[in-house]
C-alpha cells in the first residue's frame, strides 16, 4: 500500500499564481467511482447484468488512444462526447454478460455515454476549490467538452469562474496550446497560472508550456484493487512548484 506523503515545505510568496486551472478527471472528481455506481443503479433498475467495473476501465483506457487518433489527424476534431460513445459503442458488448444487446437501445446508450457529465466530486475538492476562489480566479482545463465541463460542475458543485476546454482550441493536452488557452484569456503571463493535477505528465506538459505546477495525489483515482496491486506514485517532487496532499491543504499553503 501507498505510504502518505510527508508535508511539502511552504512554497514561497514570490510563487504565488494569480489564477489556478484544474484537471478535473480523476483530480477533482471521481470518475471511476461515479460511473460504477450509476452504472449498478441502472442494472438493478433495467434488470442487466452489465460489468460496470470492466467496462469503465476499458472505456477509459480509450481515452488517450482516442485522443491520439485527433492530434495525428487520423479522425478530424471530435470532442470528447463524441469519441466516448463511439468507445461505448465498440466495448459494450464486451461487457453485457447475460444481457441481450437488444436490451440497450440507442437512448440507453444516450444515457450511459453522459454518466461523465455526473460525476461526483472528491471529499475535499469542492470545499478546497471555494477556499481558492476567495483569492484566485479559478477554472477547469480539461480535455472534456463545454457541454460535460459544465454539466459536471453543475452536478458536482465545482465552483468555476469560467470553463477552460480543449474544444475552444480544438487541441487535447498535452498540446500546448490548450495549457496556453489559460493565460491567453486572461490576458496573464503563463507564468501567473498554475495548473492543478493528478497526473504528472498532465503537469510536465503545462510545465514544458510556461505554467507553474502543483501536484495533488489522488491515489483512489483507478480504485482500491488497482491501488494494491500496482501502487501509486504519490511521492511530492520538487520539479512542481507546490506538492498538496488536497485541495484544503494548497489553500492553506496559499494563504487562503
Amino acid at each position: 500500500m501507498m505510504a502518505p506523503p510527508r508535508r511539502p515545505p511552504a512554497a514561497r510568496a514570490s510563487a504565488a499564481p494569480r489564477a489556478l486551472v484544474f484537471d478535473v478527471f480523476g483530480t477533482c472528481v471521481d470518475w471511476r467511482g461515479s460511473i460504477i455506481r450509476e452504472g449498478r443503479a441502472l442494472n438493478a433498475a433495467r434488470g442487466w447484468d452489465i460489468d460496470w467495473e470492466g467496462l469503465v476501465d476499458a472505456w477509459r483506457g480509450a481515452y488517450q488512444p482516442n485522443m491520439h487518433k485527433v492530434r495525428t489527424g487520423e479522425l478530424p476534431w471530435t470532442n470528447l462526447d463524441a469519441l466516448h460513445l463511439m468507445a461505448l459503442k465498440a466495448l459494450l458488448p464486451r461487457f453485457l454478460r447475460g444481457t441481450p444487446r437488444r436490451a440497450v437501445g440507442a437512448d440507453d446508450l444516450a444515457r450511459i455515454n453522459t454518466m461523465w457529465h455526473r460525476l461526483r466530486a472528491w471529499p475535499d475538492a469542492v470545499r478546497g476549490l471555494k477556499r481558492l476562489k476567495a483569492r484566485h480566479v479559478i477554472g477547469s482545463m480539461s480535455n472534456g467538452n463545454v457541454a460535460l465541463l459544465t454539466n459536471m460542475a453543475k452536478f458536482a458543485g465545482l465552483p468555476w469562474d469560467l470553463v477552460f476546454s480543449a474544444e475552444w482550441v480544438r487541441h487535447y493536452k498535452p498540446d500546448r496550446e490548450t495549457y496556453l488557452s489559460a493565460p491567453r484569456f486572461l490576458a496573464l503571463k503563463p507564468a501567473e497560472v498554475m495548473l492543478v493535477a493528478a497526473h504528472k505528465s498532465d503537469l510536465d506538459g503545462a510545465k514544458k508550456a510556461g505554467l507553474m505546477t502543483c501536484f495533488v495525489p489522488r491515489p483512489l483515482e483507478f480504485g482500491r484493487a488497482r491501488l494494491a496491486s500496482a501502487g501509486y506514485d504519490a511521492a511530492f517532487e520538487p520539479r512542481f512548484d507546490y506538492n498538496a496532499r488536497d485541495f484544503n491543504d494548497l489553500a492553506d499553503q496559499l494563504g487562503c
